[in-house]
């Protein structure tokens, strides 16, 4: 039930869940009828990376095909350092999951005869991927999971908020605080509660291309991280190589399938690069696809995909979505080359959290992409996300509804972030060209040492809380690749362009160490606590 934020008690016994995707619904449902507090930024449905997902979930449930061989093919693929029994332990869940959301009566595709029809996707040495309409199962399912959530009664619903912050005490959850979304100048409302669950999404909005919603900001990362938890992996960001660059933000995708029918990579000279870095060509592995792609821009050629020759007037009936999003930016892809580039797409770090989606503070779940739990390693196999945030959606429910409850904890008596200026857009700008520019596909060390020094200096300065947010996610991405000095994965030194076994592990951190990098960097101080970075 929606709930309007000025009734809203401000100690509660709930289980207060963060964000609208996948995870957050999930969790919710899963947890009925114990109470829960719902908080999504956006209107429910909206705002979530997982109803933009055009693949759909890896679950091994064919004949023939099993949860090892989906866990196998999972670690081939994480650059050496997936967590194996974590891989495993996901496929093993998988087939259990996909019948919860059956029941929740999200339309998977079947075949003639009735069952669940699976598909295919790169790297999977099986058809294993369930699908819905080929292409429309992550809106399908936060359709069907936000009808759900509207009808169960004990799910309390708040909507246009966002958390800004998260409060702790003797390293124990006590809290939120919250501010509506866009907002600045509303008073923030403090929720006190010593159960809560992140589920906010990546990070993808730092980049300057990106395929996430604008709320896909690293928010949830920074505010736990701000209040100690423990960072998994942020270095590894996975790039899609062809966004469509046609003023809109987020980018519009074209879809890997257009390469597969011949469409090209090509140059501002019309020439194909692809052929000289890989034996596959434009079929190459995504990353080094990305890679490809972003020499040529920064090299000023600029990059196109070529669809004229390989499909003409087809290319409308064969790819509407695309075509459509090309026709409504004056590109007839038909008779011109696409304008594209790499977008950030997904992140495989975040909030470290075990088995059962606990982080290192007790009271706070992380679920989703918002959280790193080892399944993904350097680099994310294809339709895994949606099977890991449903699998620890489960987990977490299960986990928090034996959990003894607790009395509230007290309100706070002052804010955390009192009240600040407006967002600065040219900050935000400066941050996501940056983001781009050196934390992107391509990274060295003096770029990476430059980004750390800018986003040092942003959290600093900043007097917005959701700026300052965004500059400490970017801090911890940008000091964790330039202390990884190898390339591994998703991450690519072109200064250490070798992989290094004796690095083959993950990476754990905290802001503080993060700011021990800056600091090393700048010369400059960092802020020691959550008082003295907001106040």
């Amino acid at each position: 039930m929606q709930d309007n934020i000025h009734n809203l008690t401000r100690s509660t016994d709930d289980v207060v869940i963060v964000g609208g995707g996948l995870a957050g619904l999930f969790c919710a449902l899963k947890l009925a009828p114990r109470p829960v507090t719902l908080i999504s930024a956006a209107p429910l449905g909206q705002g979530a990376s997982s109803a933009w997902a055009q693949g759909g979930i890896a679950a091994a449930m064919a004949d023939g095909d099993t949860p090892e061989a989906h866990a196998a093919d999972t670690i081939a693929v994480g650059g050496s350092i997936v967590d194996e029994a974590v891989a495993l332990g996901i496929a093993r869940e998988a087939g259990l999951r996909i019948h919860d959301l059956l029941a929740y009566g999200v339309p998977f595709d079947r075949d003639l005869e009735g069952r669940l029809a699976v598909g295919r996707e790169a790297a999977h040495s099986a058809r294993r991927i369930v699908h819905v309409r080929g292409d429309g199962a992550g809106a399908a399912i936060i359709a069907a999971l936000s009808q759900a959530v509207r009808r169960t009664p004990s799910i309390r619903l708040l909507e246009g908020f966002v958390a800004e912050a998260l409060l702790t005490e003797d390293g124990a959850v006590t809290g939120l605080q919250l501010r509506e979304t866009g907002n600045s100048a509303a008073r923030p409302i403090l929720l006190a509660s010593r159960t809560v669950v992140l589920a906010t999404g990546g990070l993808g909005h730092l980049y300057a291309v990106t395929t996430n919603p604008p709320e896909a900001s690293g928010s949830g990362l920074a505010i736990a991280a701000h209040a100690g938890a423990v960072v998994a992996d942020p270095e590894f960001v996975q790039f899609h190589p062809t966004a469509i660059m046609v003023g809109r933000d987020p980018a519009p995708l074209a879809t890997e399938a257009l390469r597969g029918e011949g469409a090209t990579l090509i140059n501002g000279d019309g020439e194909r690069f692809m052929t000289a870095l890989h034996p596959l060509g434009e079929l190459a592995p995504r990353d080094i696809v990305a890679r490809g792609v972003f020499a040529e821009i920064a090299a000023g050629r600029g990059a196109f995909l070529d669809a004229r020759d390989a499909l003409g007037t087809r290319f409308a009936d064969k790819f509407p979505t695309v075509h459509a999003s090309c026709i409504a930016a004056g590109i007839d892809p038909a008779t011109q080359a696409i304008p594209i580039a790499p977008a950030a797409h997904y992140h495989m770090g975040g909030i470290a959290v075990d088995a059962r989606g606990r982080s290192s503070i007790d009271g706070l779940w992380a679920g989703g992409e918002v959280s790193s739990t080892g399944a993904h390693g350097a680099n994310r196999l294809a339709s895994n996300s949606l099977l890991e945030a449903v699998v620890y959606a489960a987990r977490m429910a299960d986990d928090i509804a034996g959990r003894t409850i607790l009395s509230p904890a007290r309100v706070p008596d002052a804010l955390v972030t009192p009240r600040g200026g407006a967002p600065d857009a040219a900050a935000v700008t400066r941050l996501r060209a940056t983001m781009s520019a050196h934390v992107g596909v391509i990274r060295d060390n003096d770029g990476l040492a430059e980004a750390v020094r800018s986003f040092a200096a942003l959290e600093r300065e900043a007097t917005n809380a959701a700026v300052r947010n965004m500059a400490i996610s970017a801090l911890l991405v940008a000091t964790a690749a330039w202390t990884r000095r190898e390339s591994r994965g998703a991450h690519f030194r072109i200064d250490h362009p070798a992989d290094v076994p004796a690095l083959a592990q993950r990476t754990m951190t905290t802001l503080a160490a993060a700011r021990e990098v800056a600091e090393n960097l700048t010369g400059r101080p960092m802020p020691r606590t959550a008082q003295s970075m907001i106040a």
